[in-house]
């Protein structure tokens, strides 16, 4: 094969390749995994399956299903790896044996790690493996967009704003837990379901949260970690379809991801939600998230807390216009859920409800509460939602401080820009408040 031709293919495979990989990368792994019963090691043989098709496809040609290639591939890593273990355990039996025989005792047999048969689907088992709570939460993040969502580790880390060794120490130190808490890769049987597939919904909203919403960095937004967490949540939703706060989390993603396009400018700056441009929301997400959330509702999950989070979502997406919207049922909607999810941003955001829904004289009080309980002193909304109140209520000079005060705490150039600006215009002509 002539250098160019040679230079075609090899771009001809890496474009399959980068098509197929991060639909499929998670499915493989977890095919793999059934058969070797380890995370890490699984990862570690799909990639060498991936590796394989970047060294034979550009010499022997695509093939017609890169996927299933991929598949059998890492599947035959897996069964070399098993005759090697294999040999390595009748070594070890051979010297346990000798071990009894000399008056020592026996190595204990090892535990049943039968898998709950009811569901078989290796990629469930394979996510409830990587969302176990046996990691915190951080290393449940990091593993589940390396193992889930295909991201490499420097994209994790750029996301999060992490340095790329560290999520690195993460994802190896998470294998490593999973290996020597000896988890078995498993759906969890039913009285353990519960709150191990809470972990998982956990993990993935994290994910969806800090895309909608970047922690800190250059950008507001990161759509691609929005897009795979909605991946996992409509996986799951196929998975475990009679589990309604699933339901209930796609239904939140679907509605918050549909303004995603009317959120920033063309500049990359926020847009707020009473601000936005709402014929720019995508009507086939929001159709999406309603039907999701009727789903939830259906199967008695309406008072979950993703669904209730859900259903606010819903009174926003289902108003043409930011003044059409029901802020009466969205307070009591947030109230609701501070009685399922306590919590003082559940109340922070009820009192921006009853702003609206009652005047910024009736939520003042409210959020001057939460204040002095400080337990959200380092929380740069609270600030923020003061000053937006302090406002309106023609209270300039303790609007400005309070806008100021947001855009120190927050880590979002963005947001920080946009407080600041929202601090400037607490100023009158002349310099006054």
């Amino acid at each position: 094969m002539s250098g160019g031709a040679n230079d075609k293919a090899e771009e001809a495979a890496r474009r399959a390749i980068a098509g197929v990989w991060p639909i499929e990368s998670a499915r493989i792994t977890a095919v793999v995994a059934r058969m070797v019963r380890d995370v890490g090691v699984a990862e570690e043989l799909a990639q060498d399956a991936l590796v394989s098709a970047l060294q034979q496809w550009p010499h022997e040609g695509l093939p017609d299903n890169p996927a299933a290639w991929l598949t059998a591939a890492a599947k035959h890593r897996a069964l070399d790896w098993l005759r090697r273990s294999q040999m390595m355990e009748r070594k070890h039996e051979e010297i346990a044996h000798t071990i009894e025989a000399l008056g020592g005792e026996p190595l204990a047999p090892a535990p049943d790690e039968g898998a709950d048969e009811d569901i078989e689907d290796d990629l469930l088992r394979l996510i409830f493996t990587a969302c176990h709570p046996v990691l915190a939460r951080e290393a449940r993040v990091a593993l589940a967009l390396r193992v889930l969502c295909g991201l490499a580790t420097d994209e994790i880390a750029r996301a999060f704003l992490v340095p790329e060794p560290t999520i690195a120490q993460r994802i190896v130190r998470a294998k490593r837990s999973l290996r020597d808490a000896k988890v078995p890769f498993e759906v969890p049987r039913a009285e353990a379901l519960a709150p191990r597939l809470a972990s998982v919904l956990e993990v993935v909203y994290l994910v969806f949260n800090e895309g909608y919403s970047a922690t800190a960095g250059e950008h507001w937004m990161r759509t691609d970690l929005c897009a795979q967490a909605l991946r996992l949540g409509r996986v799951l939703a196929e998975l475990v379809p009679q589990a309604p706060e699933v339901h209930g989390l796609v239904a939140l993603m679907e509605i918050q991801a549909s303004r995603s396009a009317a959120r920033t400018d063309r500049q990359g700056a926020p847009i707020l939600l009473m601000d936005q441009d709402r014929s720019r929301w995508d009507q086939l997400l929001i159709r999406r998230g309603l039907a999701a959330l009727e789903r939830a509702d259906g199967l008695g999950g309406a008072r979950g807390p993703y669904a209730l989070q859900a259903a606010i979502a819903a009174c926003h997406a289902r108003a043409l216009r930011a003044g059409d919207t029901d802020w009466a049922r969205i307070a009591s909607l947030y109230a609701a859920l501070a009685v399922v999810e306590p919590s003082p941003v559940v109340d922070l955001n009820r009192a921006v409800a009853v702003s609206r829904a009652e005047g910024a004289a009736a939520a003042l009080p409210l959020v001057d509460a939460l204040v002095a309980e400080g337990a959200l002193k380092s929380y740069h909304l609270l600030p923020a939602v003061r000053g937006d109140l302090l406002q309106s209520l023609g209270r300039l000079d303790e609007a400005r401080l309070a806008f100021e005060q947001a855009a120190a705490l927050t880590r979002n150039e963005r947001e920080r820009a946009l407080l600041r600006a929202r601090a400037q215009a607490c100023i009158g002509p002349q310099g006054e408040g």
